[in-house]
Order: structure tokens, then C-alpha cells, then sequence
């Protein structure tokens, strides 16, 4: 026999929902999966017994949270589907002064430096560390959707927030990171091998989403070998900020957007690029005018 829940319940969850929306987006980085959890969990509210159930927004909560812990675990498995390709929740707008609106999205988006350094925790560390330090969360409700008792959760949470810290402590401010995107792209204007290879991190990732699918390129000797692929014939190009983080976009002769460029800058060098240059992800962005 199929129960319907309550509008009581009904009602109890859609008064929930924004909540459990932030709870998995700052877990997950991600608008798409954020939306996929709640959803889920409503999934599994319609067909529990909810009499049996003491606590309906400490119950969504836990629920929320298992889920998106498997969806952490999972993309541990398969790395290419990280947040780092979530290139529809990026808000991308002109490196200059921020219209109220803009101001707005960007306040929304959580920081894509936070996100680079949460993407750095384990499915365990992050889960702990957004349930307690952003939501504050119990510990011991923590501990059960971990399957831990209540002090290991608390130095799992305790663990992340060191390495939080440590990373806030090695980005540097937006102007610094202007100057380092700034001295990458004059050294792949003026083809200076050398110059490329003092700004980029030893370990440098490079993605690239073209149309047939990810490349990956590991290293800044291949990195900067490379670089010929940051550069080519465009009518128009122009600094933008990607989700706070200074960027660079560049339009084709025709007007049509050639590629999007995101870069991760620590202690002073680049750690991560970005580009898109598949027309059907570009499409998914609002990107500001070539002018």
C-alpha cells in the first residue's frame, strides 16, 4: 500500500528546502547535484513513515547529508566529474567595477577559491567541515551520517579546519592574483618558455573541455609547451572575474565566445587553468560583452 505524506509534512519540507539546497551546494559545489539531493531526499521522505520520525528537519538533514557524501565518495572514484567542471554555476562578469546585481551572484556563488580549497578534504573532512562550521550542526549528528562516534567527528571537523586555514593563508588577495594571471599572459604573448615556468606551480593542472570531451595536461613543462593553445587569432579578449577569481575570456573574428579561462593561484603561482572551448558549455554561462 503507497502512503502519501501529510501537507503537515509537505509543508515542513518545503520550508526546508532552501536550507537543505545550501546544505548540499556547499558540501557539493555544485547547483546541478544540489538540486539532485534534495530531490532525492524528498524521494525517501514520500516513502518513509514519517510517525516514526521525531525530528523531521534533523531527519532531512542526515539524509542530505549521507547523500551527498556518496556523491563525494563517488566522484573520489572519477575524479573528471570534480566541481572544477561545473561550468554553469560559474558566474563570470567584467574584471571592473561589480553592478549591485552582479555584487548579488557573485555573494551567491561561494567563493571559487573556498571551493578549490574544500575540493583538497576528503568526503569525510568536507562533509564535517560545511555541516559544522557553516551550519552548525551537531557532532553527534555529524558522526551518524558518517558512521563515527562523536569525538572522531570532531577531529575529522577538526582536521579539515586546519587545512582550510592553511589554505586561506597561502591564496593570496584578488590583486595578487591579477598580477600572476597577468605575467602568464604576457609570457604566452611574448612565446617566453622561461617566464611560463616561473609562474606556473610544478604540479600545474591544466583541463581543457573541447567538444570531444576532457584533456588533461599535468605539469609545468607541458603546461607551458602548450601555451600556444592560450593564444590564436581572436577580433576581441578581456580580463573577467570567474566567481571572484581573475579570468579571461576571448571572442572569435565573427563575435562568436572562443573560450573561457579560469586560473587557481597559490602562494604566488598558478596551480590550476580551466578553459572551455566547447561551444555547448560556453553556451551554459552568461558571459558578459566582448566590449
Amino acid at each position: 500500500m503507497t502512503t502519501h505524506p501529510s501537507d503537515v509534512v509537505i509543508e515542513t519540507f518545503e520550508a526546508q528546502r532552501d536550507r537543505l539546497r545550501a546544505v548540499a551546494y556547499r558540501v557539493l559545489g555544485s547547483h546541478v547535484d544540489s538540486e539532485d539531493v534534495v530531490q532525492e531526499a524528498w524521494m525517501r521522505l514520500a516513502r518513509q513513515d514519517t510517525a516514526s520520525i521525531d525530528n523531521l528537519a534533523g531527519w532531512l538533514t542526515t539524509i542530505v547529508g549521507r547523500i551527498s557524501l556518496d556523491l563525494l565518495r563517488s566522484r573520489q572514484a572519477r575524479p573528471e566529474t570534480t566541481y572544477g567542471q561545473e561550468f554553469s554555476d560559474f558566474v563570470v562578469t567584467p574584471d571592473d567595477d561589480l553592478t549591485p546585481d552582479e555584487q548579488v551572484a557573485l555573494a551567491d556563488s561561494v567563493g571559487f577559491a573556498l571551493l578549490v580549497v574544500l575540493d583538497s578534504l576528503t568526503p569525510s573532512e568536507r562533509l564535517a567541515f560545511v555541516l559544522h562550521d557553516m551550519f552548525a550542526i551537531p557532532f553527534h549528528d555529524i558522526g551518524q551520517i558518517l558512521g563515527k562516534s562523536t569525538d572522531a567527528a570532531k577531529m575529522i571537523a577538526s582536521r579539515a579546519r586546519r587545512k582550510v586555514h592553511a589554505g586561506d593563508r597561502q591564496t593570496g588577495s584578488g590583486r595578487e592574483h591579477r598580477e600572476v594571471v597577468h605575467a602568464f599572459q604576457a609570457a604566452v604573448r611574448g612565446g617566453d618558455f622561461e617566464a611560463l615556468l616561473r609562474v606556473l606551480d610544478p604540479n600545474v593542472k591544466l583541463t581543457v573541455d573541447t567538444t570531444d570531451g576532457v584533456v588533461v595536461t599535468l605539469g609545468a613543462t607541458k603546461v607551458a609547451a602548450g601555451a600556444r593553445m592560450f593564444s590564436g587569432e581572436v577580433a576581441r579578449h578581456r580580463p573577467v572575474l570567474v566567481n571572484g577569481i581573475p579570468g579571461h575570456m576571448s571572442w572569435r573574428t565573427d563575435g562568436t565566445v572562443l573560450s573561457v579561462i579560469a586560473f587557481g593561484v597559490t602562494e604566488g603561482r598558478i596551480t590550476t587553468i580551466h578553459i572551455v572551448v566547447d561551444p555547448a558549455k560556453l553556451a551554459s554561462i552568461h558571459l558578459p560583452d566582448p566590449s
